[in-house]
């Protein structure tokens, strides 16, 4: 191991130590459940070595709080997309059952979706929606946001430049 990576590890080490506790306790009072804080606490953590980055952090409990903040909004996210998935899932035949191999790529799916949609600017986000859910035209889509065709269309690009990408990762 290299001295770089030795002060590294002892830097998220020492950041561990001081803080795990804490974010752990913060984390439980958010979720409510010790099992969930835990989980998130050692995500926020691992966020943290990925970007090896610690020895520059000057507030470290806001730091790790912006991140956990974020994994549990991520969270909350996914499980609100699983109640509805298994929502509508639940009005299906049982002869029309899925296998959990299936669901588990579904709902996978589903919120990297949700995440692509998320990341889209909000006008760029609505033009898409009400192309791909609506139907309407370019012109349609213009006159309903009073916007012009070729804004429409580019938005649209931008849109569709996202949903490219995230099906080739």
């Amino acid at each position: 191991m290299s001295a770089v990576e030795s002060a590294l590890q002892e830097q998220v080490h020492t950041l561990y130590a001081d803080h795990h506790g804490w974010l752990q306790g913060w984390l439980r009072g958010k979720l409510g459940n010790a099992s969930d804080a835990a989980d998130l606490a050692h995500d926020t953590f691992l966020r943290v070595l990925v970007a090896r980055n610690a020895a520059l952090i000057q507030q470290p409990r806001e730091y790790l709080a912006t991140i956990a903040r974020g994994l549990v909004t991520d969270r909350f996210r996914r499980q609100a997309i699983e109640r509805a998935f298994l929502d509508t899932l639940a009005l299906r035949p049982e002869s029309e059952t899925i296998s959990p191999e299936t669901r588990a790529i579904i709902l996978e799916t589903l919120c990297a979706i949700d995440r692509m949609l998320d990341e889209m600017g909000t006008r760029t986000r609505q033009i898409f929606l009400l192309a791909q859910f609506d139907g309407l035209t370019y012109a349609q889509i213009g006159e309903r946001l009073g916007v012009s065709v070729t804004t429409v269309k580019n938005h649209l690009v931008r849109a569709l430049t996202q949903c490219l990408i995230l099906s080739t990762q």
